[in-house]
């Protein structure tokens, strides 16, 4: 999809803080960072969201979730750290191109939603 920021992202169109980068995916720092350390690994396919996977994206889907753990550690989070996927308009989804946030810091992130009374 060429006019997809993501896309543009990863053919170099746009600049990026890239940390890591193979033949399936991307990872570089968010522009707009929400914790210490923030950045999103994307595959290098053009998959809208989450919502549009299926059976064949398993192996890029498996090879996000591990790569997330090693670039967490690379930049320092070896405490811990959250991993967000944002689906379609409900999930506030921004970007229509999968990607998949880690954010972290020294300090625990807090809750993920406040919860709602019963």
């Amino acid at each position: 999809m060429s006019d997809c920021i993501f896309c543009r992202i990863i053919r170099g169109e746009i600049p990026s803080k890239k940390i890591y980068e193979d033949e399936e995916i991307f990872a570089f720092h968010d522009i707009n960072p929400i914790a210490p350390v923030h950045f999103m690994i994307v595959p290098k396919v053009h998959v809208a969201s989450l919502m549009e996977v299926d059976a064949s994206h398993q192996k890029i889907l498996g090879h996000i979730l591990l790569k997330a753990n090693e670039l967490a550690r690379g930049q320092g989070l070896e405490e811990g750290f959250r991993t967000i996927i944002n689906s379609g308009r409900i999930g506030h989804q921004e970007v229509y191109h999968l990607h998949v946030h880690i954010l972290g810091g020294p300090e625990p992130l807090g809750s993920m939603l406040k919860r709602r009374a019963p």
